[in-house]
């Protein structure tokens, strides 16, 4: 079991890689500022919660993630090398030449990755599918399905989650990754959702708000018994960590020149001595 200070060293980890990537695609870029609102969520649940195996990529009994909101495809990789699957080399090259690793991941077990992505909308029917089979088949495996607050505007997250609650899934949980911003703007402004909690409470889901940069608290939500399917509503803020990106709807993707680059960085490397409490 990691402590909380490995927890946000990976973190950090993740969010360095992120911005390596990105960098290293040169103008073809990468989505940034989704990809860095959810490092603490991947390194809480590659770092201390699923049960996987890199040595054993088909373990029917491994812990299944799905990235709905794939686009955040670039947080995905940076994690799957942190939990063995991916190579530091395979990982300097994603994004470029004949590299596996697309914008929105391919399924590839042999790397860790269970599902292709690209669409938004589809994770959690592909989560539903996937926790009935587990169920079937009597496997003890659980699934944990990650969608964008924006991703929340498709109506077919909401079939989904309906389904969950009619077939009683328990082995599933749905993580939202709140930062409050899509490709479009605020999220308030494109299609305000009211209060999301009350959807989520109406489909028969037992919610949980969180800090999703809180690794301890995350780790709590994500772990906690619930006698329904489980939502956790985490609150984020997009681009965490890099300054210049934080809270803005232009990085939801763009490219990273070298003074940028080295200024992300910067960046990341205070947000985590902020996140020790460590003080210059």
């Amino acid at each position: 079991m990691k402590s909380r200070e490995e927890l946000i060293g990976m973190a950090r980890r993740i969010r360095l890689d992120i911005a390596q990537m990105t960098w290293q695609s040169g103008v073809k870029g990468a989505h940034l500022g989704g990809s860095m609102s959810i490092a603490e969520i991947l390194a809480v649940l590659y770092g201390n919660v699923m049960k996987y195996d890199p040595e054993r990529v088909d373990m029917p009994e491994r812990d299944r993630l799905i990235l709905s909101k794939a686009h955040a495809a670039v947080a995905l990789y940076a994690a799957l090398h942190e939990a063995g699957y991916i190579s530091r080399e395979e990982l300097d090259g994603a994004l470029q030449g004949d590299s596996p690793f697309f914008e929105h991941p391919k399924k590839d077990l042999r790397h860790g990755i269970e599902f292709s992505g690209g669409s938004l909308g589809q994770g959690l029917s592909l989560g539903v599918g996937t926790a009935l089979g587990l169920r079937m088949k009597g496997l003890p495996s659980k699934v944990y399905v990650i969608v964008g607050d924006g991703e929340c505007d498709e109506g077919q997250i909401w079939e989904a989650a309906a389904a969950v609650h009619h077939f009683g899934l328990r082995n599933l949980t749905v993580i939202v990754d709140g930062n409050g911003l899509q490709f479009d703007g605020k999220k308030t402004e494109v299609l305000d959702p009211g209060d999301p909690a009350l959807r989520w409470e109406a489909l028969g889901f037992d919610v949980i708000r969180c800090d999703g940069h809180d690794v301890e608290a995350l780790q709590e939500a994500i772990t906690r018994e619930t006698d329904r399917p489980k939502a956790i509503l985490a609150k984020t803020v997009k681009g965490k960590g890099v300054s210049f990106a934080e809270n803005e709807t232009a990085w939801h993707t763009g490219r990273l020149t070298d003074e940028l680059y080295h200024q992300a960085v910067e960046d990341i490397e205070e947000c985590y001595r902020e996140a020790l409490g460590v003080h210059d």
